[in-house]
């Protein structure tokens, strides 16, 4: 049961962070580069539909994470558990304190309603996001360390 475990919280994570180097590195250079006020819009899409969804992925791959961790607790690996776990924590921190204020705007922003700074909203999310990447990144690798 450990094992299947293991294997569905490496395989969440993974996944999650595939979808958040995704939005970072492929979706948001394609909707800048789009023409006058799609690229925006598209912004508002995504924020609307990513922001449904990812709070639930952030807390149940950490809760997943957390369950890993007491239930291996004597198993091998365990403090990398305990650590991803801990990455996972101040990702949703960041998000919670940092992310979704600004997409919370943002997914309510048109060309009529946007306001004059919302390049430099995007921007600030972009890098805070970059840094969410990083971290997300780190929990996986440890989670997929702590198979071995």
């Amino acid at each position: 049961m450990l094992n299947a475990l293991e294997v569905v919280t490496t395989v969440i994570v993974g996944v999650m962070v595939g979808v958040e180097f995704s939005v970072a590195f492929i979706m948001n250079r394609i909707l800048d580069a789009l023409p006058e006020d799609s690229g925006q819009l598209g912004h508002a899409h995504g924020g609307r539909m990513l922001g449904a969804l990812m709070p639930f992925w952030y807390i149940g791959s950490l809760v997943l994470s957390a369950i890993w961790a007491v239930a291996g607790w004597h198993h091998g690996g365990a403090g990398l558990v305990v650590t991803a776990a801990g990455l996972l924590i101040v990702s949703v921190v960041m998000s919670i304190l940092l992310l979704v204020p600004i997409n919370n705007r943002n997914r309510t922003w048109t060309p009529d309603n946007r306001p004059a700074d919302w390049k430099q909203q995007l921007h600030r999310w972009n890098r805070y996001h970059y840094v969410r990447v990083a971290v997300i990144i780190a929990a996986f690798t440890l989670l997929v360390a702590a198979l071995a």
